[in-house]
C-alpha cells in the first residue's frame, strides 16, 4: 500500500489500473477492504483509489476534535497526490455509508475536482434526533462492552434477511474486517457524523451526473430516505439492489460493480 502523511500522520491507500480516476471511501467500521470486489473489477478499465480512512486499516487517527470536513481533506490530499498533479484531471468519488458522507462535504467543498460522485447506501440528509440518539448508544455500549462485542452486536443488522439466512458468512467476514478498530477510532467517527450539518443542498447545486446504490431492505438508510433524495441532482443515476440491506457491494458484488461500471463509462 502507498501512503501519504496528513497532519503528521500516515494515511494509506492502495491504488491500480489506468484511465479516469476513480475513489471509493468505505464507511464506518470499515477498511478498503470492503472494496476488494469492486477494485479488481474496476481497476480493469479505471485507474482506481482505495484509502484507509484515519484510524482504520493501517491508517493512523486523527488527533482532536475531527469532523467529515477533515476526513474530505485527506481525500483531497491523495487525490493532491495521485491525480492532480495533472491539472487538467478529474475524478470521481463514490462512498459506502460514512464514506458518501465524506463524499457529498468533498464535493461541497471542492466540487471543481469532481466530473461525477456517488452515494452507496447513504444519504444527504442530517441525523435527526432519533439517529443522533442511536449514535450515542453505540458509543456507551463500546465504552462498557468494548469493540468486539458492539460489532458482533451490530454487524448483522447491516445484512438483509435473505443474505443472513443464505450466506451468513459474509456477516462472519465483516464482522472479522472490524475486530481491529480501537474504540477511540469507532467514536471519532460517531462523533463526526453526528455533527455534520445536512448536505440537500449539495445534491440539488451539483450539474454533474450523480448516482445512488440503494439497498431494498437497508436498514440503516432506508429505501423510503433514499428515494427522497435520488430525485434532487440535475442528472441522476439509480439502482436498486433487490437483494441487499446495507452491504450491497458483497451482497450483490455482481450487480454491484456492473451498476458502477455502466455509471462510470457514460462520464
Amino acid at each position: 500500500m502507498k501512503h501519504i502523511i496528513f497532519r503528521n500522520k500516515k494515511i494509506f491507500y492502495k491504488a491500480a489500473g489506468k484511465g479516469m480516476p476513480v475513489i471509493l471511501l468505505h464507511g464506518f467500521a470499515e477498511t478498503s477492504d470492503v472494496w476488494n470486489y469492486q477494485f479488481e473489477k474496476l481497476k480493469e478499465d479505471f485507474f482506481v483509489i482505495i484509502p484507509d480512512l484515519p484510524g482504520s486499516g493501517k491508517s493512523e487517527m486523527l488527533e482532536g476534535e475531527v469532523f467529515i470536513e477533515d476526513y474530505a481533506d485527506v481525500i483531497k490530499a491523495i487525490a493532491d497526490v495521485e491525480i492532480n498533479n495533472n491539472k487538467s484531471a478529474l475524478f470521481t468519488l463514490v462512498g459506502h455509508s460514512m464514506g458518501g458522507y465524506i463524499t457529498l462535504a468533498l464535493a461541497e467543498k471542492y466540487p471543481k475536482l469532481l466530473n461525477a460522485f456517488g452515494l452507496f447506501h447513504s444519504s444527504a440528509f442530517a441525523d435527526d434526533t432519533s439517529k443522533i440518539e442511536a449514535r450515542k448508544k453505540g458509543i456507551e455500549f463500546i465504552k462498557n462492552n468494548g469493540v468486539e462485542s458492539f460489532v458482533k452486536t451490530t454487524t448483522p443488522n447491516l445484512f438483509s434477511e435473505k443474505t443472513k439466512n443464505k450466506n451468513p458468512k459474509l456477516i462472519e467476514n465483516l464482522t472479522h474486517l472490524a475486530k481491529d478498530f480501537s474504540a477511540d477510532a469507532l467514536i471519532q467517527y460517531y462523533y463526526a457524523m453526528m455533527e455534520r450539518p445536512d448536505r440537500i443542498s449539495v445534491l440539488k447545486s451539483f450539474k454533474k451526473p450523480v448516482l445512488f446504490i440503494i439497498g431494498k431492505d437497508d436498514n440503516a438508510v432506508p429505501l423510503k430516505a433514499s428515494l427522497e433524495q435520488c430525485h434532487l441532482p440535475s442528472v441522476s443515476y439509480i439502482e436498486i439492489l433487490q437483494n441487499s440491506g446495507h452491504m450491497g457491494m458483497w451482497e450483490e458484488k455482481n450487480k454491484a460493480n456492473q451498476s458502477l461500471l455502466n455509471f462510470l463509462k457514460r462520464l
